[in-house]
């Protein structure tokens, strides 16, 4: 990781070859290997002071000129293992994004493909190395990579409406997502210096990532601002009702001893910072707040509520191994794994517990002997699978082209398969960041990945010259299985799909049921593990608990 460096004013004379004139000044950047890289761009007034908790204001109009070297800090968070970024220098003053671009770019229009980082929606940022963007640029110049930054957790998503002096502020539930859309119109009125096309610009995104890519398209305020979409392991499901939460805002009120929004908003960073040591465990999901994002998602992409994007959408084989990594034993695994489906059977009705039993009767024909790995299954299919196929089904009833992937080369760390974030790297090009993959990198699935990600970009057809990838549509459910090789096959895991799509009904996100209040008062204080890319709270909740 680098050492953070807050870019400075250039007086004088500086390297014109290198720059880019944009509203809020020329931004010079460095070249590598025919890539220019601009970093720590502003495109929001920093969300300081007054405008702590308030939607993001457009950066103001400026002729100096500024270094673009160094990455802005990363937005608040504790620090996890798996999230580097959080080991970045951390401020509010977050609201930063960087460019690559091949050299010559200067009156060039190229595709743009727009990053927004992972991280539970509590963690993550720019600064994280799998993102850096040198590596794809170099071997994709066509494309132009933007990374955008957005606040997270204590400030990016918290819902103030019970709070006295809260009506100030209707939109706190969702500023990460409003973070992202100011960034979005930064871009679309800046790119042209860059060498982008403004009307040629994909959104693409992995876990809380991929969730945010797919409640862009129902922002009125997003509209026009892409024209295609990559969600990765992440969906609509991840998200959260106003009454859960409203859990974290009382979390946050009992931890200050703040009454109202002046005691709140009167806090230092580092007092802000203090009590989010305290509670970003329970951090929320963006809200399901009928203002900024519909109450009921699934309905909205069913009513063709959805911009008209072009979209590719897709999960992992085996997302919730990821979490064997973290937890550091298979004991720990399969503790977590058994209270989330005894907590699950709880809530739910007794015909859905027996698609649920039928549902695991049927791995185990299928040879998965050990319950650990069914209920491992079963909760693919449950927070990721399922959630991404009705979305996708939805958004292709309306004539919308959807592109279905299921990603299946495993890492090669022991018993890891296929897991969550495992293929950042293949997207990314940085095949040294083997957090994940581990050593056994497959190069030649990297160089197809990234290909159909780039010809998805420009052309809206993810299909490169040796593979023919049909679109999903209800009647064909074609699949793009992205293993060594590529195959495409119809109708992948349809038995699975059949027993529980009618769960999708519950809008399971893995967040608190009655279970979670029991794990608050008796989990004490304990580690945190390093799980910020996807894991819901309730899980959080659960590893304090299996760890203590």
């Amino acid at each position: 990781m680098e050492t953070y460096k807050p870019n400075q004013r250039i007086e004088g004379v500086y390297d014109r070859g290198v720059s880019a004139k944009c509203l809020n000044g020329t931004f010079v950047g460095r070249t590598a290997e025919g890539v220019a890289a601009f970093r720590g761009i502003p495109f929001a007034a920093p969300p300081t002071g007054d405008l702590r908790w308030k939607e993001p204001v457009p950066v103001s109009p400026s002729e100096d000129v500024f270094e673009a070297y160094y990455n802005g800090p990363s937005p608040i968070q504790t620090e996890l293992d798996s999230e580097r970024a959080s080991f970045y220098y951390q401020s509010e003053d977050c609201l930063y994004l960087n460019v690559w671009t091949a050299d010559g770019y200067e009156g060039q229009y190229r595709a743009v493909m727009v990053f927004i980082h992972g991280g539970s929606y509590g963690w993550g940022g720019t600064a994280d190395p799998l993102y850096h963007g040198h590596n794809f640029v170099k071997a994709h110049p066509e494309i132009v990579l933007v990374t955008i930054a957005y606040r997270t957790g204590i400030t990016g998503f918290v819902d103030f409406s019970d709070v006295p002096g809260g009506e100030a502020y209707a939109a706190s539930g969702n500023l990460g997502l409003l973070d992202q859309i100011c960034a979005l119109k930064y871009i679309r009125d800046n790119i042209r210096a860059f060498g982008g096309d403004p009307a040629k610009v994909t959104i693409f995104g992995e876990s809380a990532g991929g969730g945010s890519v797919s409640l862009l398209p129902l922002i009125p305020a997003a509209k026009g601002l892409f024209c295609r979409v990559i969600a990765q392991s992440g969906s609509v499901a991840l998200t959260y009702s106003r009454k859960e939460c409203k859990a974290f805002t009382k979390l946050l009120l009992k931890e200050t001893k703040a009454k109202r929004m002046e005691d709140l908003t009167a806090m230092t960073t580092e007092e802000l910072k203090a009590v989010n040591e305290k509670i970003n465990l329970y951090n929320n999901f963006p809200e399901r707040d009928g203002i900024v994002i519909p109450e009921d998602l699934y309905s909205a992409y069913e009513k063709g509520e959805a911009q008209p994007v072009e979209m590719i959408i897709g999960t992992n084989a085996d997302e919730l191994r990821y979490w064997i990594l973290d937890l550091g034993s298979f004991r720990r695994y399969r503790r977590m794994s058994r209270v989330m489906y005894e907590d699950t059977m709880s809530v739910i009705r007794r015909e859905d517990r027996k698609r649920a039993e039928d549902f695991l009767k049927f791995q185990e024909k299928k040879g998965l002997k050990d319950k650990l790995w069914r209920v491992t299954e079963f909760y693919n299919e449950l927070l990721f699978r399922l959630p991404a196929t009705r979305q996708a089904q939805a958004h292709a009833d309306h004539g919308n082209p959807v592109y279905m992937y299921y990603w299946k080369y495993p890492s090669s760390h022991s018993d890891l398969g296929a897991c969550h974030a495992v293929e950042l790297a293949y997207v990314f090009n940085n095949l040294e960041e083997t957090i994940y993959t581990g050593e056994g990198v497959n190069k030649d699935l990297a160089s197809c990945v990234q290909q159909m990600w780039a010809d998805f970009a420009q052309t809206g057809d993810p299909s490169t010259p040796a593979i023919r990838w049909e679109p999903y549509t209800r009647a064909s459910r074609n699949i793009m299985v992205l293993d060594d090789p590529p195959k495409l096959t119809a109708d992948l895991n349809g038995t699975g799909r059949k027993l529980l799509y009618p769960l999708t009904e519950y809008r399971f996100n893995g967040g608190s049921t009655s279970f979670l209040p029991y794990i608050m008062k008796t989990a004490g204080k304990a580690a945190v593990f390093a799980l910020g890319v996807g894991l819901p709270a309730l899980v959080w909740a659960l590893l304090r608990k299996i760890k203590k």
